[in-house]
């Protein structure tokens, strides 16, 4: 799966997608897509990824608590 960085705008590659649809887990492993040469995986925070549209990830990705009854 591929996400853009909304920062730098560079094209990142998803190395673990059941990380990423983790809400508990605010890092996910990539790469950026950048040049000829394969980039070293890095860490990249999930509220520094959109998806290539530049829509917003889903909150249900990002907050743990997304599910929870209000009130509680």
């Amino acid at each position: 799966m591929y996400l853009r960085n909304k920062n730098s705008h560079d094209m990142v590659e998803i190395l673990d997608v059941e990380v990423l649809l983790d809400p508990f887990k605010s890092r996910v492993a990539g790469r950026y897509h950048a040049g000829e040469e394969m980039q070293e995986p890095t860490m990249f925070k999930k509220l520094e990824l959109v998806f290539l549209s530049g829509e917003a990830l889903p909150r249900c990705w990002l907050d743990p608590h997304y599910g929870d009854a209000p009130g509680f």
